[in-house]
């Protein structure tokens, strides 16, 4: 088998709050390779970890984050009271700024990989991020992630950054020619379990598989020669690979 990477989606994000530090904290803790997350930029130009621009799902209030500055931001509850109910209310779960996650990560797991999802679709956005990267020194242990094939033309280009797209039929300002800007391409399990898996896989790149959170699952993603397993939960999958 070959060496499959194990990347915790938003962190630990189906026991903990998504996109916050607990929850990077305690994937970092069970032993995966690499953590994905969120980036928007609030009104003072800070780029944040979460995963909608609006606040509603995750800290229960209606306001995109751009309308917020960083200050507004960091005074939510981003407890995810509809998903835990009050298991983490009022327990000073924040929404982390991107620079928070990366003094955290460079503290607990300084071998830790990251797949960052572009989530605002600017080039400041990927700038900004990019800056922060670069001055911790994790700028080549980062994926770009983005729905959006401007953007990861854009990170391409400007700075060779390290690119994993998805189908082109998912792609926002889609062009031909888009997969040359890949490096590495992701399936969704919906796409892994259709019809159309095999052209995809077929186009011969790295492939990463999200979210696999269950044992048939993962042993689906490792028979069809997934090279990166996201899951949710990744506890079946690190089982599977005998990691724990």
């Amino acid at each position: 088998m070959k060496n499959i990477i194990v990347e915790g989606h938003r962190g630990y994000c189906s026991k903990y709050p998504e996109n916050t530090l607990i929850s990077f904290e305690a994937a970092m803790d069970i032993g995966v390779d690499a953590f994905e997350f969120d980036i928007w930029l609030t009104s003072d130009k800070i780029p944040v970890v979460i995963h909608d621009g609006n606040a509603k799902r995750t800290c229960g209030v209606d306001k995109h984050v751009r309308d917020m500055t960083l200050r507004e931001v960091k005074e939510l509850d981003a407890c995810y009271e509809s998903k835990f109910g009050d298991l983490y209310k009022d327990q000073g779960v924040t929404v982390p700024t991107l620079e928070e996650t990366l003094e955290l990560a460079a503290k607990k797991r300084p071998d830790i990989l990251f797949g960052v999802e572009i989530k605002e679709y600017t080039e400041e956005t990927v700038d900004l991020t990019v800056d922060l990267l670069k001055k911790y020194g994790v700028f080549d242990k980062c994926w770009f992630y983005a729905f959006n094939a401007r953007i990861i033309k854009y990170i391409k280009e400007k700075y060779n950054g390290r690119t994993m797209g998805y189908p082109d039929v998912q792609m926002k300002e889609n062009f031909a020619g888009l997969y040359e800007y890949y490096d590495e391409i992701g399936l969704s399990m919906a796409f892994v379990h259709s019809e159309l898996c095999p052209f995809y896989i077929s186009k011969g790149m790295p492939v990463h598989m999200y979210c696999a959170d269950n044992i048939s699952d993962v042993e689906l993603c490792i028979e069809l020669g997934a090279d990166l397993i996201t899951a949710n939960d990744p506890i079946p999958l690190m089982k599977r690979l005998g990691r724990i």
